[in-house]
């Protein structure tokens, strides 16, 4: 029996198409080449909430923030040209850090194609490296199978963004078509032989090392990894930007890799005679610029879990490469039967007892001492909070100082890109709003998304933004600084009253010009109920958590002299 459907425009099945695969919330920025898409989205407005954006950017880091909060696809809707290449900045995070995210692009009429028309590009050659998978849609007849792909594709094996570009008429042409069922997560799993060599590496390990990362994660495989690392006392440390795999304050956690990362940490890296590596690429951040294991062979032994097969053997070939999923392979783990960890009791202690050391405050030049504020919100912010931040200098003073408590209580681009933290609060906001969130950005990262603070009020997700303000671009006057001392040229900043930028948004702003004043404006700050602006003003010289402005100067003069 033939089973006839309604006619419905393509706009429209694209839009059940979505509800379908249960997007609840999309982020974007209106343009014309998808008007049709907007009014179906009128019609479902009660079951898909449409986060006005006020730059594509923005947009596009919200729908990354989302995705790799919720695990669910973050998407992203933009119009062509213009909006396309701004959201591009967000599409490549969600690249770098495996974050499943699906970017919707308006684009010209199919009759217009091939004629530079206006804003037109080719998605797929502009996309090409920087999604997992960039396709047109030309029939909407065609809609619901290229959808469920895209779904597919960016949930499965290394999560990542894809792309679809929709030409304005095929959104407009009416059609018959049956509708596609919810996608489903298909992961790979360890064999038992995977899981014998494992154990036997461990049987004769010495001084192992687990390192935590990528994407894919739960709440349970957190879980069930944690049981493991227990059962067997494995030292653990994570990932660039992936902290929160673990509960910093459990005994076995031994600090994070990347960029400002404990020295003691990675020369403890290169004493292992066997790295488990679960879940992370191992790639430049991670490791130290490629240098904590040597190429293509590591001296240490490796053990690589990747629900990716393409980044096993891509630059560190494993003594055992396993393809699997992270849920997957941490029940695995779980349920393994243990070694005897009492054999490196030593070197789990030394490891936490070097970690809770450089945890440990220090002196700041300056009347802000960051080092003793991130201490004191150590202490008072709930276990749950959601701690956001782009890329500087200052994002090293949380990385290093913050505990994060437990899965998903970090949102930070491993892509390094600034001007993350403001969008992905107000996106985690939206996605848990029960949840306290607080975002750290430095004064160049602020102004790069900052107009996002708009939108944060106009949907009611009552952030709290804590700008750290030195009036300069520091991570590159330290690069600068330790290349070319004393030759300042094109890093430093002139900066608005931010506490007044809040103000004006109508929001809530507060100055800090002393460490003791930051408590009391952090509580005002959350009493408020808006969101709210810290802007916290701090010593150029306060360049690192481990460093001054001057005593780099100076070490970089010394050194060119030699």
């Amino acid at each position: 029996m033939q089973t006839t459907h309604a006619r419905r425009s393509g706009a429209q099945v694209l839009i059940d198409q979505l509800r379908i695969h249960g997007a609840e919330t999309i982020f974007g920025v209106p343009g014309e080449s998808y008007l049709a898409a907007l009014d179906a989205l009128y019609a479902q407005r009660n079951s898909i909430r449409y986060v006005i954006c006020r730059q594509e950017g923005g947009a596009a880091n919200m729908a990354e923030a989302y995705g790799k909060l919720t695990g669910k696809p973050g998407i992203c809707f933009v119009t062509r040209g213009p909006g396309a290449t701004n959201a591009s900045i967000g599409l490549h995070t969600g690249f770098q850090d495996s974050t499943p995210m699906i970017l919707l692009v308006g684009q010209v009429a199919r009759e217009q194609a091939e004629r530079e028309a206006f804003q037109e590009i080719d998605y797929r050659r502009m996309f090409g490296q920087m999604a997992k998978w960039v396709a047109q849609i030309e029939d909407a007849r065609r809609i619901p199978e290229l959808v469920s792909q895209a779904f597919h594709r960016a949930v499965n094996g290394r999560p990542g963004p894809v792309v679809l570009a929709l030409p304005e008429d095929m959104l407009t042409d009416e059609v018959e078509v049956a509708d596609a069922i919810p996608y489903k997560i298909a992961r790979g799993a360890p064999s038992p032989e995977d899981m014998a060599t494992l154990r036997a590496l461990l049987e004769e390990a010495r001084q192992p090392m687990v390192i935590l990362g990528g994407g894919g994660w739960t709440a349970q495989a957190c879980a069930d990894i944690r049981a493991f690392i227990e059962a067997n006392n494995l030292p653990v440390t994570t990932a660039f930007r992936n902290q929160d795999l673990l509960d910093n304050r459990h005994p076995n956690f031994v600090g994070d890799l990347g960029v400002g990362a404990s020295p003691p940490l990675a020369e403890r890296i290169k004493g292992c005679d066997l790295i488990v590596a679960i879940g992370p690429r191992l790639g430049e951040a991670t490791t130290a610029g490629y240098t904590l294991f040597d190429i293509p062979v590591p001296r240490q032994k490796l053990v690589h879990v990747h629900a990716g097969a393409e980044e096993l053997g891509r630059v560190f070939e494993a003594t055992l490469p396993i393809n699997s999923g992270m849920a997957h392979f941490a029940r695995a783990a779980r349920t393994m039967k243990p070694v005897d960890g009492s054999r490196w009791k030593a070197h789990v202690e030394a490891g936490r007892a070097a970690y809770l050391k450089n945890i440990e405050p220090n002196e700041q030049p300056g009347a802000v001492n960051m080092t003793e504020v991130i201490a004191w919100l150590n202490k008072r912010l709930p276990d749950d909070v959601i701690v956001t931040n782009g890329a500087g200098n200052y994002a090293a003073f949380v990385h290093r100082f913050f505990q994060y408590r437990g899965f998903r209580t970090q949102l930070a681009p491993t892509s390094g890109a600034m001007g993350y933290g403001v969008p992905a609060a107000v996106a985690a906001k939206i996605a848990q709003p029960d949840r306290m969130v607080v975002s750290f950005a430095g004064d160049g990262c602020f102004l790069m998304n900052g107009q996002e603070f708009a939108t944060a009020v106009q949907h009611g997700a009552n952030v709290v933004i804590v700008v750290v303000d030195n009036g300069m671009y520091g991570t590159i006057r330290m690069h600068q600084e330790r290349e070319y001392p004393t030759r300042v040229h094109g890093t430093e900043l002139k900066n608005p009253d931010f506490a007044a930028y809040a103000r004006a948004f109508g929001g809530h702003g507060e100055t800090v010009e002393r460490t003791a004043d930051f408590e009391a404006a952090f509580e005002r700050a959350l009493a408020a109920g808006k969101p709210a602006i810290i802007h916290v003003k701090t010593d150029p010289e306060a360049l690192t958590s481990r460093i001054t402005l001057s005593k780099l100067r100076e070490q970089s003069l010394a050194k060119q002299k030699h």
